[in-house]
């Protein structure tokens, strides 16, 4: 058993007379308080049922001993039976206790210890993984974080600046008490992570303005929630995949997942994503909705951390459609590690596997012509035609000269775009064959009709 303990001594003086009859004077009760602090125990700790404590009486061990103290909130002691204890501090109960001892013994000191507490049991609400009421570990000490780890830590919506203990105090209003876990997490104020007492009520609010750099500093601490267990999220709008997904937290890490993680188990952007203005919509404990942005474009261009936000689970990710988009930032936003490991194109005509192609984003023209098994010998080799559908709905047709031996390049080899059409012409003699052949075949079936 843990001795985490603390002691208060009690010395109790009575002046007698010398002869029968004088009247007995008791001085006050003078307290001497002596303090051997203890891991989890704080001064205005209320002893109650279940605490097990021990009572020393100075040179009277048979009066001295280890006690419980029972569900009607008294300590049974030796020769003065039954003493109340229940609501008092650790103080007022050796006070009580000598003042008792008073009456068997001519000057008292008596040490009450506290050996061990009775279970803390605590309701925790609002915004916490697992809100409602637990009776926490007593092998550590009942702090505020503590608790807040053994409900599974604080969503991502919690405003950690005020957190809010209702306290209850015997004959008096509950006492109130506003705790700034930030200044703990940040400048490691250890007054914040106060110590809780049995019944004590804790309410998480919702921070009604978050800003990204508070959200991630929030997942970083050690009472945020940590992900052990895959979550539920939607993803919808521009991504290969839209609906419900399951996300697991990072592996090795217990960290949240964050809309990166979620955007490629979407299958990754589609080419006509507005990365730029990408929203998550959260639902608090309040029953009220946040929408938060992201720009995605900051986290590509600038390396931008923050933006990639930490999700909780019943997260939406709403990944909007760009109305306008240069080349240059179809292209970047192909490359990013956000977009699709692979992108469909078609390759038509006179090539050896005609068809549609996977290939990786940014795969310039000449490659998918290979992929698609290269030309065959009826391909007009030095031209071919680059169909595209761009993000405003238009179409766009253009000749491109096809050149093997050039590097990827915006006019003779451009990277292509998902969904695009390369199409392969005939070479002048296969369509000059194709001619004369439409025409000899006609002319060989009428020939034989007549029997020439």
């Amino acid at each position: 058993m843990q001795q985490n303990w603390k002691s208060f001594g009690v010395l109790s003086g009575v002046l007698m007379g010398g002869l029968v009859g004088f009247p007995v004077a008791i001085l006050p009760v003078e307290a001497q308080t002596t303090v051997a602090q203890a891991s989890g125990v704080d001064d205005g700790y209320l002893v109650g049922a279940g605490d097990r404590v021990r009572v020393d009486v100075f040179n009277v061990p048979e009066y001295s001993g280890e006690f419980t103290v029972l569900a009607n909130g008294t300590v049974n002691l030796p020769v003065v039976g039954g003493v109340a204890v229940e609501g008092l501090t650790l103080a007022q109960a050796s006070q009580v206790v000598a003042q008792r001892y008073l009456q068997v013994i001519r000057r008292p000191y008596v040490t009450l210890s506290l050996l061990e507490m009775r279970p803390v049991t605590v309701a925790i609400a609002g915004e916490i993984s697992r809100p409602g009421s637990y009776t926490l570990d007593p092998q550590n000490p009942p702090s505020l974080t503590n608790a807040l780890r053994q409900a599974g830590g604080v969503r991502q919506s919690a405003n950690i600046r005020q957190v809010q203990i209702r306290r209850r105090r015997p004959f008096q209003q509950a006492e109130m008490l506003t705790v700034d876990l930030r200044q703990l997490a940040q400048s490691a104020d250890l007054s914040q992570d106060i110590l809780l007492r049995a019944g004590d009520q804790i309410m998480i609010p919702t921070a009604m303005n978050m800003s990204l750099e508070d959200a991630r500093f929030l997942a970083s601490t050690t009472f945020a929630s940590r992900e052990t267990e895959p979550i539920q999220v939607a993803i919808v709008g521009e991504v290969n995949r839209p609906g419900p997904h399951i996300l697991a937290a990072t592996s090795g890490e217990n960290t949240p997942p964050t809309v990166t993680k979620a955007i490629q188990t979407a299958g990754g952007i589609t080419q006509t994503a507005d990365i730029r203005n990408i929203q998550i919509r959260r639902a608090l404990a309040n029953g009220q909705e946040r929408v938060i942005d992201v720009d995605f474009w900051a986290l590509l261009r600038n390396g931008d951390l923050q933006q990639d936000l930490p999700l909780q689970a019943g997260d939406t990710v709403v990944v909007p459609t760009a109305t306008a988009l240069t080349p240059e930032e179809l292209t970047e936003q192909a490359s990013a590690s956000f977009s699709a490991d692979s992108m469909a194109v078609n390759v038509v005509g006179e090539v050896r596997q005609p068809g549609t192609v996977s290939i990786p984003p940014n795969t310039p023209l000449n490659q998918a012509i290979l992929t698609a098994g290269g030309f065959n010998n009826r391909a007009r080799r030095g031209k071919v035609q680059l169909i595209r559908l761009n993000p405003d709905g238009t179409v766009s047709r253009r000749d491109i000269d096809v050149d093997f031996s050039n590097n990827a390049n915006l006019e003779s080899n451009p990277p292509l775009r998902p969904g695009d059409t390369v199409v392969v012409g005939r070479s002048g003699i296969a369509a000059l064959s194709d001619a004369l052949s439409n025409v000899a075949v006609p002319l060989g079936i009428m020939l034989r009709l007549f029997g020439i």
